[in-house]
């Protein structure tokens, strides 16, 4: 079977990393819907960069190297050894990017919390591209726009003819769109985690052991952040939810115990605790432990046997202590919730996906 035959997954433990007769193998990072702080989180793991450098060839990090689409698209398929593709999917041009580093890379890794879940540009996912845009040009109270421009698709300027990636109403994982091989959760993922997984591609490519399973999460445990949390955890009969603000909590007590909403029990670990260990609740950035398939849900669940309520009315008090909720419960995981977006008016969209998209691979508009 020639290399371009090859199936490019990863076919379980058996699979070995191929890297030619390159005298490195191939390193991509590529940065689509995100804030960018994953790529910043690469730098964090400090002179260990060197490392990098000396063991792969980057051959494609816009962030930081000027390196050019059609210079990834003259590569041969399969080329690149090792692609960290962070940031959600949400214009044409995301999913462009990823089939192509997809197409060129032996193995892809959803890096950090958008590409793996969605996070911050997913709860876009709860309204709709119009409001979205209403929000962001129009209606915010730092926008200064009289002449009411909005971003167009095509704009002909001075005789030329600028173009620009078409908006989705529905943002996406990256493994909604293209197969992944592994997961490195977080916003951002740790330094000492990234550092680990890097560490381990290295020790791979220098002795030639497998790969791990392929749809492994790298970088985190198996458990909840409330496993590696140092705070004491008592009989939790919550009576009112605070804000972090609201309250100065116990150094020493769980933080869900004194009423500050925690994410804890519905988070992967893997982080070190780092916001509960400085008074702050986990956000939930890590994503669902295993075998949960929905983030937001198992918090509602957790929520459900420790409020301290004995009426309805007491109930629905206690609950309007939480500001946002599904911000709140799906902040890092709206694109793989079950419910998955507010629903498309499938009657003005003709054979649409499940993701509101019309044949052409355009998201259409949601109805209220």
């Amino acid at each position: 079977m020639t290399d371009a035959t090859k199936d490019h997954r990863p076919d379980g433990p058996a699979h070995r990393l191929e890297t030619g007769a390159t005298p490195k193998p191939k390193l991509a990072l590529y940065w689509a819907a995100s804030c960018g702080g994953c790529e910043i989180a690469v730098l964090d793991i400090n002179e260990k960069i060197l490392d990098v450098a000396q063991n792969f060839e980057l051959v494609f990090w816009p962030v930081a190297l000027d390196y050019k689409t059609k210079d990834v698209e003259a590569l041969a398929d399969r080329e690149i050894t090792l692609c960290l593709f962070n940031g959600a999917i949400r214009t044409d041009d995301n999913r462009y990017m990823a089939e192509l580093m997809r197409r060129k890379s032996k193995v892809v890794v959803a890096f950090g919390s958008c590409a793996m879940e969605g996070c911050i540009p997913a709860l876009s996912n709860t309204t709709s591209k119009e409001e979205t845009f209403n929000r962001s040009y129009h209606d915010s109270p730092s926008t200064v726009n009289p002449s009411a421009i909005e971003p167009s698709v095509q704009t002909q300027t001075d005789g030329f003819a600028l173009s620009l990636p078409t908006f989705w109403n529905t943002v996406q994982s990256l493994d909604q769109v293209i197969d992944v091989d592994y997961y490195v959760p977080g916003c951002p993922p740790q330094a000492h985690q990234i550092w680990a997984v890097l560490e381990t591609v290295i020790d791979i490519l220098n002795t030639g052991k497998p790969l791990p399973p392929k749809g492994t999460v790298l970088g985190a445990g198996d458990k909840t952040c409330c496993a590696e949390c140092p705070r004491t955890r008592e009989e939790k009969n919550i009576t009112k939810f605070f804000r972090p603000h609201e309250i100065k909590p116990d150094p020493d007590r769980c933080l869900l115990d004194q009423g500050i909403l925690c994410m804890g029990p519905a988070t992967r670990d893997g982080c070190g605790a780092k916001c509960v260990s400085t008074d702050m609740p986990c956000r939930g950035c890590y994503g669902p432990p295993p075998n949960a398939r929905d983030q937001g849900s198992k918090m509602i669940a957790a929520l459900a046997s420790v409020i301290d309520a004995k009426s309805p009315e007491e109930t629905d008090a206690i609950l309007d202590g939480i500001v946002d909720p599904v911000g709140t419960f799906y902040r890092f995981s709206m694109a793989k919730a079950t419910l998955g977006r507010r629903l498309v008016d499938h009657a003005e969209v003709e054979n649409p996906d499940v993701w509101g998209r019309s044949p052409s691979g355009e998201n259409e508009e949601v109805s209220p």
